[in-house]
């Protein structure tokens, strides 16, 4: 997890180390979509609401997404299965779908971004998978995780879920981590035309509270 130093357009904060992942998990093969936001919440706060069901659900806080899962679960009931966000570990250990390279393929086939996104949002499932038929988890909209956003440990962990809280005493600069790209990236860092953005080991952080057009989510189901 994370990434090494010798990779174009690291970040600070993406320190490599080693993860066990120790129990299974299915992770959404898109994003959570517009239609099915609202067959469980009733409405669709969506910016980009004219793209229609098939479009990822975004203008959704973290907290949103809590409330939507709370939701689900109570409707999927003695399913045997409850759903979550993934944990920031998950999700890049989905993305990565075996490969450690700065990404899982060429950008223009996997990712909607500035150069090719028009400006908006498109249906899921459109750009090429990854290897584990895990579709746009680079481009289109970024993902909230269940993760506060801390330092990454500096030897090898297992399951981990982050820190129990984001480390700032602020409440303001209390964030959670948001994996993935959006449709408004550039993919160049424009001083030295490296991909700047899109690469598996980004990672953001944003307050629990926002809602913005950039950001949606996945989820995971668990037994």
């Amino acid at each position: 997890m994370g990434s090494p130093e010798d990779e174009e357009g690291r970040w600070d904060g993406e320190r490599q180390h080693e993860v066990r992942i120790s129990q299974g998990y299915w992770m959404k093969k898109h994003e959570v979509t517009q239609g099915e936001w609202e067959a469980v919440m009733g409405a669709n706060p969506s910016r980009f609401a004219i793209c229609g069901p098939p479009c990822p659900v975004e203008q959704v806080s973290w907290d949103d997404t809590q409330e939507f899962i709370r939701r689900l679960n109570s409707r999927e009931s003695g399913s045997g299965y409850a759903y979550r966000l993934p944990t920031e570990a998950e999700w890049e250990y989905g993305a990565r779908a075996g490969t450690t390279g700065a990404r899982y393929g060429e950008l223009d086939a996997i990712a909607w971004h500035q150069g090719n996104s028009g400006y908006r949002t498109h249906p899921v499932g459109q750009k090429r998978a990854n290897a584990w038929a895990l579709y746009d988890m680079l481009g289109n909209v970024s993902e909230w995780t269940g993760d506060w956003y801390g330092e990454y440990p500096a030897g090898p962990v297992t399951d981990p879920e982050g820190p129990e809280s984001s480390p700032s005493h602020r409440a303001d600069r209390r964030f959670r981590v948001i994996r993935g790209n959006d449709w408004l990236d550039s993919p160049l860092l424009r001083a030295n035309r490296t991909w700047h953005y899109f690469r598996s080991a980004l990672r953001r952080g944003a307050a629990p509270a926002l809602r913005g057009s950039r950001v949606g989510f996945r989820l995971v189901r668990i037994e």
